[in-house]
């Protein structure tokens, strides 16, 4: 009897990798080496920026602070992050991540202590991530706080090639005795306005609506300004006021602050008064930007449509005493900021009315803007 031959082995199964589904574990480790230093340079009082660990330590009393208040914020870049992506300016965007979230701590009077970024992508590229992380640490310079960790997502299918998207979390402390609330805000107060660099991080759907529709040529001297490319100028950093205003808050001179973001400044003053309190804003206090005159000509907008979209050159608003203001514009033109005396708080319901003559933003008559809120 003759022994059967063994069959066939049969065919093992294809072994699948983290790779293969698009993720690469190396990548991300190599990324993480290559920004370590670029964390460790944003070091401060109170934290080492470290990366590495699940979480990230800040110790409140190396920092100085004796009773403090934590204050949160987050926020991203929204929709410049596509012209960054579609032009290839990768370098600025971490600033601007940064000024949107340290911006909004420091008109509750704190100061920005750590910031956590989240970058996601569908693959990582390591050149544009690293171009990106090292905008957000110059921010972090700029803001004075350490950038202490962060998330890094690969999402294979979430994001289209080439595609990323940011979030950013900062968090501040200010002493309890000098945080801003708006309850100091009276009428009679004077607006002081510091002047923006630029567009910063809002109505970008609109810039890019407008870029398309009209043809422009981003890579072509602005015609407002031959030495710049108009893709420059619609990037411009948003500027990080921090520094210049710590000063004037600790000594008691800013009875409240308001940063100019999605809203315009229609909707962003009154978030920091109290009721009874009007802010009345002059638009023929300080020059139209040429930016702003040509994004306003480029699409025909109305200027009170100007007023609740862009900062219109006025990047943050401070409400100081009438009896202070000389002393406060002093103070932060010495400190480089350019300030404009752009209008009072007046007696009446809360909101804020935006008013200019036939000369101002290109109106055809005499107008006023407004909103109540």
């Amino acid at each position: 009897m003759t022994k059967p031959t063994d069959s066939a082995a049969p065919e093992q199964p294809h072994s699948y990798t983290y790779s293969q589904a698009g993720v690469n574990i190396a990548a991300g480790n190599a990324l993480v080496r290559a920004i370590a230093p670029l964390a460790k340079s944003t070091r401060r009082p109170g934290a080492n920026a470290d990366l590495g660990g699940f979480g990230g330590f800040f110790d409140l009393k190396a920092a100085g602070f004796k009773d403090p208040l934590l204050v949160a914020a987050n926020d991203g870049v929204g929709t410049k992050l596509k012209l960054a992506i579609d032009s290839g300016r990768h370098d600025t965007v971490g600033i601007d991540l940064v000024a949107m979230c340290a911006n909004d701590l420091i008109v509750q009077g704190a100061e920005p202590l750590f910031f956590l970024d989240y970058f996601a992508t569908g693959r990582l590229e390591n050149g544009i991530a690293e171009r990106v992380i090292a905008g957000i640490a110059e921010g972090c310079k700029q803001a004075g706080c350490a950038l202490i960790g962060g998330e890094t997502a690969e999402m294979p299918g979430m994001y289209a090639d080439g595609d990323y998207d940011l979030a950013g979390f900062c968090v501040g402390a200010v002493e309890r005795s000098e945080a801003l609330t708006g309850n100091r805000v009276r009428v009679g107060d004077v607006l002081l306005g510091l002047a923006s660099t630029g567009i910063h991080s809002n109505g970008y759907s609109l810039v890019r609506r407008l870029a398309a529709d009209k043809g422009w040529k981003l890579d072509r001297p602005a015609v407002f300004d031959q030495d710049t490319l108009l893709i420059d100028a619609l990037m411009a950093p948003t500027r990080i006021y921090v520094k210049s205003l710590l000063p004037e808050i600790r000594n008691g001179r800013i009875r409240a602050l308001a940063h100019i973001t999605g809203g315009g400044l229609l909707e962003n003053i009154p978030r920091v008064l109290p009721e009874g309190c009007r802010a009345f804003v002059d638009a023929d206090a300080w020059p139209q930007p040429r930016l702003m005159a040509f994004l306003q000509a480029q699409g025909n907008i109305e200027p009170d449509e100007m007023a609740r979209t862009f900062n219109c050159g006025i990047g943050m608003v401070l409400v100081v005493a009438e009896d202070q203001a000389a002393t406060v514009i002093k103070a932060l033109e010495h400190a480089g900021e350019r300030v404009e005396r752009i209008g009072c708080i007046e007696k009446g319901p809360k909101g804020c009315t935006v008013a200019g003559s036939r000369e101002a933003w290109s109106a055809r008559a005499a107008w006023e803007a407004q909103h109540d809120g």
